[in-house]
């Protein structure tokens, strides 16, 4: 055993905190959500250091799991340019949530007991470096998950958490086929026995055929799309952030959307660049697939939650686009895109949870009016349209613009100019429903085809949570290198190997 223990202790934290916080059942019930806040403060101040080091390799730590009969598995946490905003997202966005459900009182310890879960699966994920271990991480990440929205969502939620179960637990199985074959074949190439850590396979990618490399990319990439997820293994997500509630519509689109597209950084491109090089067209043909199908289906959709759903499809699809271009600014731009879109979708799925819990409907046709009736509620939701659709000055205008840099580059060297049509249509598209939905939801007439006696603004306490994810969109979009000087290196260095 070996290294720092603040990696580990961003799983272990959160661990202690949902065990304590599930036996405080009866009359305790009332204070497990101070309890899970406690934990998870406690974590996001872990990030802190490694936010602050000039050296984050000081921070990884290793220590023996299975080491015997020619089989190693080990428990290795580190963190880099890739991972880090990752990191940070996982810990704000915990926190945040824990604030924003404050109101929860339907079994509440079982309730932060399974949010705190999550954020395990999710820190592992993202700071594993052994693939077993990575394995296990990604699954704890389902199983709260299922339940969360199974016990806590809308009236389908037995239905949707079953089908977002099966669609990411088949994937999951799949990639790890691909995994096994991994650590096999790095054990043939190497002479040795049996190593799943990062480190080791990747010492002997050299050794894999293109073949190999071509059939193994297969079976990692599908089990990544469906996660992030891609057309056409998305249909899981408008059923499942439609259903959940609204704490477990944030994480999911902030953070678990993201795995996906880390996972096809960290595995498929680090490890077989020769895979890469040939599934290369049928990346950048499903991220635009996935790019404009999404945009489209927002115009059509009646729900807010639903549009912004099918809006992620949509952006993680510009993310997919980035990474095909097999290029330095493509990866970094990648990168910076998870990180945004994970910080406004969040706001945008508090907002729009705001609506069916204040109001009590989402459905954009009988609203209206409601910026006179509702000001922050109102504020708060054209702010996170406007970071969306990427108005300058705020952070989602950064990612997209790099990226369709990246993109444009990668169009000239093909001699494919033409295709440059569908990034912009994207961000028309974008656009467009947003303020469609915008002008239909806060502004003209004062709706009267529901009930408005009941409505309320929100209070100070989720205007706080709320104004937290606004100030860091805010910051990230007028100095984005605070973000982009983490993962300039990795970008840089990571494609300048292959």
């Amino acid at each position: 055993m070996e290294g720092s223990f603040v990696l580990p202790a961003l799983v272990l934290v959160p661990l202690i905190g949902a065990i304590v916080t599930l036996f405080m059942g009866g009359s305790r019930q009332k204070y497990a959500r101070y309890v899970a806040l406690v934990f998870t403060l406690v974590t996001l101040g872990l990030t802190v250091p490694l936010m602050l080091s000039n050296d984050l390799s000081e921070f990884n730590f290793s220590a023996n799991w299975i080491d015997s009969a020619g089989l190693k598995m080990s428990l290795i946490f580190t963190v880099d340019g890739l991972s880090i905003l990752m990191v940070f997202l996982t810990a704000v966005l915990e926190a945040v949530v824990m604030v924003f459900s404050y109101k929860e009182a339907d079994r509440p310890n079982y309730f932060f007991t399974l949010l705190l879960a999550i954020e395990v699966g999710l820190m592992g994920v993202y700071t594993s470096a052994d693939y077993f271990l990575f394995y296990i991480m990604w699954e704890v990440t389902l199983i709260p998950m299922y339940f969360l929205i199974s016990w806590y969502g809308g009236p389908r939620r037995h239905y949707a958490a079953i089908k977002f179960f099966i669609y990411t637990h088949v994937a999951s199985l799949v990639m790890l086929i691909g995994i096994f074959a991994l650590a096999f074949q790095a054990a043939a190439v190497n002479g040795a026995g049996i190593n799943f850590s990062f480190e080791y396979v990747k010492a002997a990618c050299g050794g894999f055929s293109q073949l190999f490399q071509t059939l193994v990319f297969g079976l990692l990439f599908f089990g990544f799309m469906v996660k992030m997820p891609s057309v056409p293994f998305h249909t899981w997500l408008p059923d499942a952030h439609t259903e959940a509630p609204t704490a477990g519509s944030v994480l999911l689109a902030g953070v678990m959307l993201k795995m996906g597209s880390y996972g096809i950084i960290r595995v498929c491109l680090e490890v077989l660049p020769l895979g890469a090089i040939q599934w290369q067209d049928i990346i950048i043909f499903v991220g635009v697939l996935s790019m404009i199908y999404g945009a489209y289906a927002c115009i059509a959709q009646r729900d807010l939650k639903k549009m912004v759903a099918y809006s992620s499809i949509s952006h993680m699809g510009l993310v997919m686009v980035s990474m095909g271009c097999l290029s330095d600014v493509g990866i970094e731009f990648a990168i910076f895109q998870m990180f945004a879109h994970g910080l406004i979708s969040a706001m945008l799925f508090m907002v729009c949870g705001m609506a069916g819990h204040n109001i009590g409907t989402r459905e954009i046709p009988l609203l209206g009016g409601l910026a006179g009736k509702m000001p922050l509620f109102a504020a708060f939701m054209m702010f996170a349209f406007m970071a969306s659709l990427g108005l300058p000055g705020l952070i989602g205008f950064w990612g997209e613009f790099g990226i369709i840099y990246a993109f444009y580059q990668w169009m000239v060297a093909n001699n494919m100019i033409y295709l440059l049509i569908f990034p912009m249509l994207s961000l028309l598209l974008t656009a467009g429903y947003y303020l469609w939905a915008m002008q239909r939801t806060l502004f003209g007439r004062l709706t009267d085809k529901i009930d408005l006696t009941h409505v309320h603004d929100m209070d100070k306490i989720e205007a706080c949570a709320l104004g937290v994810l606004a100030l860091l969109v805010a910051i990230y979009g007028f100095w984005p290198d605070l973000a982009l000087h983490y993962i300039d290196l990795y970008a840089i260095g990571f494609y300048g190997v292959i």
